[in-house]
């Protein structure tokens, strides 16, 4: 249940009454504002708006409360609206309210909370990385906010595609086939250099080792040129592959993953160029295809086509978005970049107004840089391979859990420092473990009384009237607002922080209020509300992207 609209809406009307008595002269009505109070023993929500008002009219912020307050309509589920000092007004949920809120979540399981916010056609984009090598931490990092976002815009009513866009077309591809036919031509104990501009990483020897122990020295029987063209191939899938099972392994499934050579097979790419020629927004000059974006708020022109033919990565991101908006006509599209693509934002979003797409459609997300540490020392390179840490050697060490909790614990734009000690440690010091412990221990709880014969699904939830009891619930009843909250910020860091407050009420009312004891009635509603704290437990779990352990 979502109270801060009902809320909005009921301070709306009874302003409207106020100004129908005069109280209020015609000052403009300022945005009004639901939060939670600073204090809880305040209540469960609270409005500054007599503070806004009184700047407006001259009076007293107290005098608006009250005034307001006295033309509330009454609310059912309100148990106490009050004024606080210097202006607040305060609203508290009903007891009443609460207890029954227990069997809503017990009835409707794990779609508790999912809310109708949106019904558009979305689609968000992420990682992308170039099938020429390993994912690395930054990767990771992308595809645990795109995926968990997913999660969440579902749960919000929005129609959700993902996407993979494999970047298989372009002058890198060439560079990895010969730098990896050169690492197979000295691993067979042949000489040879790998090309200046190519690949020079360990992992491409590995790959190179690889291929030798499937098909020994078949492609240095082939003429040279379809040697590389054909280990190149093989190359590209295999790497395709490991990209594949690592996103697997951390929990990270597409809907679609679209090749870019697509867009020259399909004719996609020249139609874009063409739409751009017609308006007007491309020159040649220099020898080259130059997008002209100067008249439409980018303080350069970008080039489009180089000097000997090949197209160049923005070209073909303008022809893959044309193909994402008109094409397949997705109402909101997000794309989710590593840090070093901040300065490709402004030239997209000028292009979508050049291809007549409201370049507000278009959204961007640009996902900061990974520190990884042990504890205070500085991790920088793979003990393995002497190069970048790979997604896959961190998959090793935390595991996919800790890593998407991690990686969800700062918001997009804010550079992170990734502990590794402490995403293994199995203590409260440890976010990860201390959320998923709090499930544990439910399971454990309701487990131990299936073991004993108890029956608690007439459990009366009228007897849950304790403070620590109607905390849960208070608690339990947030993650609508949670996911309304991610859906529309577009931020998933929200979840974390939900998830360990939510588990930290649970470990205070385990502490204060014996779930089974002599007092059968009260055990069977504390169970029932137990289960109810699982449930809603488990969901932002799984909408994280984790699992919900039954033991640790």
């Amino acid at each position: 249940m979502i109270f801060k609209k009902q809320l909005a809406e009921a301070l709306e009307q009874s302003l409207a009454r106020v100004k129908e008595q005069g109280i209020m002269g015609q000052a403009n009505l300022p945005e009004v504002a639901i939060e939670k109070p600073a204090r809880p023993g305040h209540g469960d929500y609270a409005s500054s708006l007599p503070l806004k008002l009184a700047r407006l009219t001259g009076l007293k912020p107290m005098d608006v409360a009250n005034a307001i307050v006295k033309n509330i309509a009454p609310m059912k589920d309100i148990e106490k609206i009050s004024v606080a000092a210097p202006g607040f007004i305060n609203f508290t949920l009903s007891k009443d309210w609460l207890t029954s809120e227990v069997d809503v979540i017990c009835k409707a399981g794990e779609s508790y909370g999912n809310i109708k916010l949106d019904d558009r056609a979305v689609q968000i984009e992420f990682v992308s990385g170039n099938p020429t090598g390993p994912l690395h931490v930054g990767h990771g990092r992308g595809a645990v906010l795109g995926s968990t976002l997913a999660h969440v815009l579902r749960a919000a009513g929005y129609k959700v595609s993902t996407e993979y866009y494999i970047n298989d077309a372009g002058s890198q591809l060439e560079a990895f086939h010969r730098s990896l036919f050169a690492r197979y031509q000295q691993a067979l104990g042949k000489e040879a250099e790998v090309p200046a501009n190519g690949y020079k990483g360990n992992y491409v020897l590995a790959l190179a080792k690889e291929i030798i122990g499937a098909h020994g020295d078949k492609y240095l029987q082939m003429p040279q040129e379809e040697g590389i063209i054909e280990i190149g191939k093989l190359g590209i899938q295999m790497e395709m592959d490991q990209i594949k099972q690592d996103l697997k392994t951390l929990g990270v499934n597409f809907d679609e993953w679209f090749s870019e050579q697509s867009l020259f097979r399909s004719g996609q790419f020249d139609q874009t160029m063409q739409r751009l020629r017609d308006g007007g927004f491309i020159a040649e000059r220099e020898n080259a295809t130059w997008f002209i974006s100067s008249t439409l708020g980018d303080d350069r022109d970008n080039v489009l086509i180089r000097s000997d033919g090949t197209p160049t990565y923005f070209a073909s991101d303008i022809a893959y978005h044309y193909n994402k908006f008109v094409d397949r006509k997705f109402d909101n599209v997000i794309d989710i970049w590593g840090a070093d693509h901040q300065g490709h934002v402004l030239r997209m979003k000028v292009v979508m107004n050049a291809l007549g797409i409201n370049p507000d459609k278009l959204e961007i997300m640009i996902c900061q840089l990974v520190t990884l540490r042990r504890g205070k020392e500085l991790v920088k390179i793979s003990k393995r391979s002497g190069d970048i840490i790979t997604l896959r050697e961190l998959l090793d060490e935390v595991g996919p859990d800790a890593c998407r909790f991690v990686f969800l614990s700062r918001s997009a734009d804010s550079q992170m420092d990734f502990d590794l000690e402490l995403a293994i440690k199995q203590s409260a010091d440890n976010p990860v473990y201390y959320v998923q412990y709090a499930h544990a221990r439910i399971s454990s709880i309701l487990r131990n009384a299936e073991e004993k014969g108890i029956d608690f699904s007439q459990g009366d939830v009228s007897l849950l009237t304790s403070e620590p009891e109607l905390t849960l619930v208070r608690s339990m009843a947030r993650i609508s607002e949670v996911i309304e909250t991610v859906a529309m910020s577009r931020q998933p860091h929200h979840l974390p922080f939900y998830a360990q407050d939510l588990a930290t009420v649970f470990h205070s009312f385990y502490k204060q209020c014996r779930v089974v004891s002599d007092d059968d009635s009260k055990s069977k509603a504390r169970l029932k509300l137990v289960q109810a704290a699982r449930l809603v437990l488990a969901k932002t779990l799984h909408l994280m992207g984790m699992a919900a352990p039954d033991k640790m």
